[in-house]
């Protein structure tokens, strides 16, 4: 796998050259978003794209999503309608994405065998500066393997993968820290299939909105299948006496012989109960980019994860969407 390490805002196109070529060539590359690390390859090519499928271990109905550089990309692989066109003057680029009717350019293979397509335009200047040296939109799901947590570091992709893709930009840790808001504009109300930093109270200021429930069709990603889990066991406590249940499940664990981490806001609480202690930080800003980070950290140590929950407004509601999926959630 060859590295390509830039500084995110201070680079020479020409150091990108190499894994855009990578894309025309058919290959697959990894690439830093604002949100979390992408697994890239051209979006109209049907063969390189099912190797994101294999690389990954991807189930086939599981949907991509296609990055673009530029509004005018968008009307090559989809048709915007007028909700979409508002959606898009007011939050591309950004970390929102939007369904919409696709095109025929569109395999079937980058949208799940669904007639609508997935689109994002990426607000981080590596992304977008690949997508147009590439030459072509480029499907990109987040680059780890099905299943385990998103990576958020270029050191994260590396873990997952070793000779299955071959190219991977380092550009540090990514800003947002959890994916794409996924918004279906075919249906109105407007429905979240994915909630993110986009917040269902941002969206409702334009529209009416709904959140999707379980579905046994995947959209989106992130709806139908296992996602976001470490190995170890994770349980993750909310509700107004979270901490102070937290405390006492740690010192309970631990005393059953488990091996115990915490991730919590303002960490430093933990210490006493837990010999693994991943702090969050003081906003939910902060406990989204290092969500993360901290599972998979801190299982390389633990055999379970304790998890401080949040309220689900604003980018909690994104934030409780992973932690419902890596693990299970207690209400004290």
């Amino acid at each position: 796998m060859r590295v390509i390490r830039v500084a995110p805002e201070r680079f020479r196109d020409e150091e990108l050259e190499p894994a855009a070529d990578i894309i025309r060539q058919g290959g697959l590359v990894a690439f830093p978003t604002e949100t979390v690390y992408g697994l890239g390859a051209d979006a109209l090519n049907e063969r390189v794209v099912r190797r994101i499928f294999e690389a990954k271990g991807r189930p086939s109905d599981n949907p991509l999503i296609v990055h673009v550089s530029s509004i005018e990309e968008v009307y090559r692989i989809a048709k915007p309608n007028r909700v979409a066109e508002k959606l898009m003057e007011e939050f591309f680029p950004g970390p929102l994405t939007l369904v919409m009717e696709k095109r025929e350019a569109v395999p079937e293979v980058t949208t799940g065998g669904l007639r609508t397509v997935a689109v994002r335009m990426p607000k981080h200047r590596v992304a977008l500066k690949l997508i147009e040296l590439s030459g072509t939109p480029i499907a990109a799901p987040s680059a780890n393997k099905s299943g385990k947590p998103s990576p958020t570091r270029a050191e994260h992709v590396m873990e997952d993968f070793e000779s299955e893709i071959e190219c991977v930009i380092d550009a540090g840790r990514t800003e947002v820290g959890l994916e794409s808001t996924v918004v279906d504009t075919t249906v109105y109300p407007i429905e979240i299939l994915r909630p993110g930093a986009i917040t269902r109270e941002m969206l409702e200021e334009l529209f009416e909105v709904r959140v999707a429930g379980k579905s046994d069709v995947a959209r989106s990603p992130g709806m139908k299948y296992r996602h976001y889990s470490p190995e170890a066991d994770t349980i993750v406590i909310v509700g107004e006496k979270r901490r102070e249940e937290i405390k006492r499940l740690a010192h309970r664990l631990a005393g059953e012989g488990r091996t115990v981490g915490v991730a919590a806001m303002n960490g430093e609480e933990f210490e006493s109960v837990a010999p693994h202690v991943y702090d969050l930080g003081a906003s939910l800003e902060e406990f989204a980019e290092r969500l993360f980070d901290a599972l998979r950290t801190l299982d390389r140590f633990c055999d379970v994860i304790v998890v401080e929950g949040v309220e689900q407004k604003g980018i909690g509601l994104a934030i409780m969407n992973r932690l419902s999926k890596a693990g299970r959630v207690y209400r004290v």
